[in-house]
């Protein structure tokens, strides 16, 4: 069982885990474990050879033998729609774009000082390729900051925007349908037993009726989630999320949400699971994304600054009421929304939204504190390396401030890497707006209901498993983050 590798890395924690003659990790002092931890996150990032791989089991397996634990929120988004858990907080979805192990471990010690349980940590498609981060390597960040910072408990680590992309769907659906597919596979094997399936991109509005512009949508989604109940692991329910209409594009309506779920739930019953039929067929969605009045990144204006939006929170409060009564789902998603205005958060628990996506402005607060001379690196990499993604209207702040998502991949290391002081600065503010998030959105003291409503299931893995090399980065042009 003992490779070189592992030996190496064993003794680099400085007795902290042993690892049995029969493969089983034991971790034999935390204390040292939690002071080590940084070395293991950091081979995960950058390891040469088997060292990421390596480095990623005995995260996962540590995580594990200490009680935290990869799962699902299925069964409390479940109860939210049966009546049987408070609809009064909305869920905080971040996607931890950059640092990643530093900006969790902020979160955890945010939901540490308020006794939270009910948060989620995503990544999209999109992201996935632009910060050179695999659904492996975010999970092993994750559990990682965790450790680092003595939490116990699920952690709910999430696929977002699982998207197809219209634009190759169009030339060839079943190839784009099973990218998605084979992407779904590779986050449930890395721990995200939360999956957001958007075929939204399918929705076509010319069709005379509403139910007809939902077809392909419900029945690509539908599809998609068979594909997941086949995948997940024994004794794990995947919170499974669909999507009505495209962020960034005209208000949800009720008609449009039933003609979703409707669909989707009869295309549902055309599916087996494992082979076999289900009475009812596979387990649907635990929640519906729908379009408010947001887009992705804020609106930017052309000295950079972000434009104010009006979010339809009527919108948002009916169809969140309509999913949980109607449909006994936990009720509606808002998608970007981390540069609206501070006042606007707390209207997301008053209108029982089920969930908010959170990322651009964790972004945004890393470049405004980044050192002069590495953000005028990037900057300069942009120019280059991003030309062809400015409008000839753009103002200079309008192409940097839409374009230096494009950069985190390339600068992963050197922002990594960053100065003691400087790292501090960043993560200090990033932990202050996370205390902020989660007092708006009423998550506090909602540990012990999430404890309360998950199934914890110990997926354990060998490190055979971790072997795996990453998957290069592919074209994500078009989609959403």
């Amino acid at each position: 069982m003992t490779t070189p590798t592992l030996k190496s890395l064993l003794n680099s924690l400085d007795g902290a885990l042993h690892v049995t003659n029969g493969g089983k990790l034991k971790v034999k002092d935390e204390a040292k474990l939690r002071a080590t931890i940084d070395a293991l996150a950091e081979k995960s990032a950058f390891g040469q050879g088997d060292e990421q791989g390596t480095a990623r089991w005995l995260i996962w397996e540590a995580a594990l033998a200490l009680g935290i634990v990869p799962s699902s929120i299925h069964e409390l988004y479940i109860a939210r729609g049966r009546g049987d858990a408070p609809t009064n907080f909305t869920v905080p979805a971040m996607n931890l774009r950059a640092m990643t192990f530093e900006c969790a471990r902020a979160v955890f010690r945010a939901a540490a000082a308020a006794n939270v349980g009910a948060m989620i940590f995503e990544i999209a498609r999109s992201e996935m390729s632009y910060t050179s981060q695999r659904p492996a390597e975010y999970t092993a960040s994750v559990l990682a900051a965790a450790i680092k910072e003595g939490y116990r408990g699920p952690v709910f680590i999430q696929g977002d925007h699982c998207q197809v992309n219209h634009k190759k769907y169009v030339q060839n659906p079943d190839a784009e349908v099973q990218a998605v597919k084979d992407l779904i596979a590779e986050c449930l094997a890395a721990g995200f037993y939360n999956i957001d399936i958007d075929t939204s991109t399918l929705v076509d509005i010319d069709k005379p009726t509403i139910s007809e512009q939902q077809v392909d949508n419900t029945k690509r989604c539908a599809e998609i989630t068979a594909h997941i109940r086949d995948l997940e692991p024994k004794g794990v329910t995947v919170s499974v999320g669909g999507e009505i209409g495209e962020v960034g594009g005209r208000n949800s309506t009720e008609a449009e949400l039933r003609a979703f779920i409707d669909g989707y739930n009869a295309d549902l019953l055309t599916h087996t699971v494992k082979g076999k039929k289900k009475r009812g067929g596979p387990t649907g969605i635990s929640k519906i994304s729908i379009q408010t009045g947001t887009s992705h990144g804020g609106t930017v204006l052309p000295d950079g600054t972000i434009a104010q939006v009006a979010v339809d929170f009527d919108t948002l409060k009916r169809l969140s009421f309509v999913a949980r009564k109607e449909y006994g789902l936990a009720g509606a998603v808002q998608h970007g929304a981390s540069t609206l205005p501070e006042t606007a958060f707390g209207k997301f628990s008053e209108c029982e939204a089920c969930e908010v996506h959170l990322a651009t402005n964790f972004q945004n607060m890393l470049y405004d504190r980044l050192p002069d001379d590495l953000r005028g690196e990037i900057y300069d990499w942009l120019k280059v390396n991003a030309a062809d993604e400015r409008k000839p209207s753009d103002t200079e702040d309008q192409f940097f401030y839409k374009s230096r998502k494009k950069a985190i991949g390339p600068f992963k290391a050197k922002v990594w890497g960053l100065p003691a002081d400087k790292k501090a600065e960043i993560v200090g503010a990033w932990e202050t707006q996370f205390k902020f998030l989660f007092e708006r959105l009423n998550i506090g003291n909602t540990k012990e209901i999430a404890d309360k409503n998950t199934t914890l299931v110990m997926v354990h893995k060998k490190l055979a498993d971790f072997g795996v090399q990453d998957k290069a980065a592919e074209d994500v042009e078009g989609l959403a983050d």
